[in-house]
C-alpha cells in the first residue's frame, strides 16, 4: 500500500522536529499528508516555517516549544498536540544531543545526569504521556532515534551519549512488549555517520568523518533525509507485524 494514502490524516508529534533529522523527518510526514507537532528548543524559526509548509497544504500543524528533561514540558507537549490535532498516532522519539566529548576520568556526575537526562529521560516523560493518547487508537506507532554508537559504543569521548543510546535500544524492546497489547508497536533505528546536521557538523571532525567513510561499504555518509525514510516506513507500518525492531542505518558499517 502507499504509504503517503496511509499517513494521510494521520497525527504525528516530532520531538527536536525542527533541526537536522528531525526537521527532515517533519517534512517527509508532511509530504504523506500528515497533520504535524512540531517540538523545538531553539529552532523557532524553522519550528513555523514548517508549520506554515503543513497549513499550506491544507493538513494541521501546531509549533511547541518546550525543554523535554522537565516532566512538565513533556506533559504538556502531548496535550498541546492532541489539543491542536485532535489526537495521536504517531510518536517519534527524536530529541537527544551528545553534549560535549568526554573521556571516562573527564565525565563529572552532572555531565552524565544531563546527557541521561537529554537522550533518555525525556524519552522516558514524552513517551508515557503519549501512550493513552496512542492506545485510543486501534493501531498506532512510536519510532526512537537511537544511533550506530549504542551498537559499538561510539568513538572516544562519547561513553555517556553512547550508553544513553544502547539504553533505546533496550527500551525499544520493552515499550513493544507492554504497549503491544494496546495496539501500539515501538520500533527504533539506529542512523550511523550522517552528516549535514548540525550534531557533526558541532562533534565530528573532518579527518574523523573522512575515515569512518572509507569504512563504510557503500563508500558514502548517510544524510538526513536517510533516516527519514527509514522513520516513516516504520511509522506508516503502523497497522503492520514489526515491533521491537532497530533498523541500522550506516551504508553496512555494521550489522548483526
Amino acid at each position: 500500500m502507499n504509504n503517503d494514502k496511509k499517513l494521510s490524516g494521520k497525527n504525528v508529534l516530532i520531538t527536536a522536529g525542527a533541526q537536522g533529522i528531525g526537521e527532515s523527518i517533519t517534512r517527509h510526514f508532511i509530504d504523506s499528508g500528515a497533520n504535524v507537532a512540531i517540538h523545538y528548543f531553539s529552532s523557532a524559526d524553522t519550528a513555523n516555517e514548517l508549520t506554515e509548509y503543513a497549513t499550506s497544504k491544507g493538513q494541521k500543524a501546531v509549533a511547541i516549544n518546550g525543554d523535554l528533561t522537565k516532566e512538565a514540558d513533556a506533559s504538556a507537549l502531548v496535550e498541546k498536540t492532541v489539543e491542536a490535532l485532535g489526537g495521536l498516532d504517531i510518536l517519534i522519539n527524536n530529541a537527544g544531543s551528545l553534549v560535549a566529548r568526554k573521556r571516562l576520568e573527564e565525565i563529572e556526575t552532572d555531565f552524565w545526569n544531563k546527557v541521561m537526562d537529554i537522550n533518555l529521560t525525556s524519552m522516558l516523560f514524552v513517551t508515557r504521556s503519549a501512550a493513552p493518547h496512542l492506545a485510543k487508537n486501534e493501531s498506532s506507532s512510536i519510532v526512537n532515534l537511537a544511533s550506530l554508537a549504542g551498537r559499538k559504543g561510539g568513538h572516544a569521548g562519547s561513553l555517556a551519549y553512547s550508553t544513553s543510546k544502547g539504553a533505546i535500544l533496550t527500551l525499544t524492546r520493552a515499550l513493544s512488549s507492554e504497549l503491544g497489547p494496546n495496539g501500539t508497536r515501538v520500533n527504533a533505528v539506529a542512523p550511523g555517520l550522517i552528516l549535514g546536521t548540525a550534531f557533526h557538523n558541532t562533534h565530528t571532525t573532518k579527518e574523523s568523518a573522512d575515515k569512518t567513510v572509507s569504512g563504510i561499504p557503500i563508500q558514502r555518509a548517510g544524510n538526513a533525509n536517510d533516516v527519514a525514510r527509514a522513520v516513516l516506513y516504520l511509522a506508516s507500518e503502523y497497522d503492520g507485524f514489526i515491533t521491537g525492531a532497530t533498523l541500522d542505518i550506516n551504508g553496512g558499517s555494521y550489522n548483526m
